[in-house]
């Protein structure tokens, strides 16, 4: 079996990466005839197609950018982030066998059996995330009334954010999605009309404590889609720094086990090999690591200049509150 963990130690860049890896999926699994690797390849295509020819990007950023302006004009005495990213090489592979995994798993304990190849496949088509967009807003503590709560307060922005970002990227050649999980809570500070398009993890948190606002959008000008997150400073530093990112990891690792004990090996090859790409990742020791552009002392210390483990970075913009002591009424 052909793992990403396997190019990662002769000093390549992450374009040669993913030019090579791709190439010898695909070539195994046309030899294999294993459909699921085909369609696993083809995909990691999309991300050569971002960092070889990204000038679409510069166009796009600057129709975000206007969002910035906005915001600076409507919120003068808000802090906030704006950060685009291109999704890293990792943190992709992570996700297309993570998602074959889960789908696998949850239809087979539904439905004692294993899905058609063609559902599975449909399972790496839905990911929508390889450009993302994260807005971060905090309301310094000199801006709350006398007895106002910041995190209320916060709650309240963000919501309303919420409500005016997509129309205001629909005039701009963007179409919000329909979110496609089922059962999701959304708060009723969202205008009914816009909930259905957001995927809302204030009102329904991760079993390990993350919150954000997500919506996708579909670039019709460039003709790629691109996530929304909508955060505060302070859910930003828990998924950042905070619990939600060590004890994220380690859920996923005792739930990945878990579901590894209730399939057999030999059951399904297309779970087989996506489990065994996914714990290899897990378990990678990122100092040992040798990519051009990248270096780490350990998992937690870590240069990258090349997006292999935290992604390109797009637009980072950056407001500061322009008042410092005066209330804003």
């Amino acid at each position: 079996m052909i793992t990403l963990n396997d190019y990662l130690y002769n000093g390549d860049t992450v374009l040669k990466i993913l030019h090579n890896y791709s190439h010898d999926l695909k070539k195994a699994a046309i030899q294999n005839h294993n459909s699921i690797d085909l369609v696993h390849s083809n995909f990691l295509l999309q991300e050569i197609e971002l960092l070889e020819h990204n000038e679409f990007l510069s166009f796009q950023s600057r129709r975000i950018r206007e969002f910035y302006e906005f915001m600076a004009n409507r919120y003068p005495y808000l802090a906030f982030t704006f950060k685009g990213r291109i999704k890293s090489l990792i943190r992709l592979e992570e996700k297309i066998n993570g998602k074959i995994v889960e789908f696998i798993y949850d239809y087979h304990k539904k439905n004692e059996g294993f899905p058609p190849e063609s559902e599975i496949k449909e399972q790496v088509g839905k990911i929508r995330d390889l450009i993302a967009y994260r807005i971060v807003i905090s309301v310094p503590e000199c801006h709350l009334k006398t007895g106002e709560n910041k995190r209320k307060r916060e709650f309240e922005i963000l919501y309303e954010i919420a409500n005016i970002l997509p129309d205001f990227l629909e005039a701009r050649g963007f179409s919000a999605e329909i979110s496609e999980i089922e059962g999701h809570r959304t708060s009723t500070q969202i205008k009914e009309e816009l909930r259905p398009y957001y995927r809302d993890y204030i009102e329904n948190p991760s079993p390990y404590g993350y919150q954000s606002i997500h919506i996708i959008f579909y670039d019709n000008r460039s003709r790629s889609y691109l996530e929304v997150q909508l955060r505060t400073k302070e859910m930003d530093d828990y998924a950042e720094i905070g619990p939600a990112n060590h004890l994220g990891y380690e859920k996923r690792q005792e739930k990945d086990r878990s579901r590894r004990a209730d399939i057999r090996i030999g059951e399904s090859v297309y779970f087989d090999d996506a489990y065994e790409r996914g714990m290899l990742l897990q378990n990678l020791d990122l100092s040992k690591v040798k990519v051009n552009m990248f270096g780490a002392l350990g998992n937690q210390l870590i240069n990258d200049g090349c997006g292999l483990f935290r992604g390109r970075l797009i637009t980072p913009f950056e407001h500061l509150s322009r008042f410092q002591n005066d209330y804003i009424e």
